[in-house]
C-alpha cells in the first residue's frame, strides 16, 4: 500500500492535500478502500456545505457496508468529484488521484498541522 508524503492523513482514514490556494482536496487512503472492498456508491454533501473538523460529509458503500467520511479540517465544500457518481470504483483503482472526493475551502490552515503525516498514519495501520 501507498501513503504519499505530500499528503496529511486522519485516524479516520481519510487524506488531505494543501493546494496551495486556500483550497484542499480530500480522499479515503489506500488502506481505507482495501478496507471496505469494491466500492458502490459514494454520496456526499451538496457544494457549499459547511462543516467543522471531524464532521461527517458524507458517506461510501461498499458491497457489505456503508461507512462515514469525516471531514480531516473544517471548511466549505467547494467541488465535488462527479466522476464518482457513475464511476465509484475509482476511489478503489486511484484512491489519491481520479478517486478523490470533495474539494473544500479551508478554515483554518492550523488544523492541518494537527494531522498525521505518512509515516505517522503508516505506523497506525501497520
Amino acid at each position: 500500500m501507498s501513503y504519499p508524503t505530500d499528503l496529511k492523513y486522519t485516524k479516520e482514514h481519510e487524506w488531505i492535500k494543501d493546494n496551495g490556494d486556500g483550497t484542499a482536496t480530500v480522499g479515503i487512503t489506500d488502506f481505507a478502500q482495501s478496507e471496505l472492498g469494491d466500492i458502490v456508491f459514494v454520496e456526499i454533501e451538496p457544494e457549499g456545505f459547511e462543516f467543522d473538523q471531524d464532521e461527517v460529509f458524507g458517506t461510501v458503500e461498499a458491497v457489505k457496508t456503508v461507512s462515514e467520511l469525516f471531514a480531516p479540517i473544517g471548511g466549505e465544500i467547494v467541488e465535488i468529484n462527479e466522476q464518482l457518481e457513475m464511476e465509484p470504483e475509482l476511489v478503489n483503482d486511484d484512491p489519491y488521484g481520479d478517486g478523490w472526493m470533495v474539494k473544500i475551502s479551508i478554515a483554518d490552515e492550523s488544523q492541518l498541522d494537527e494531522l498525521m503525516s505518512a509515516e505517522e498514519y503508516e505506523e497506525i495501520v501497520a
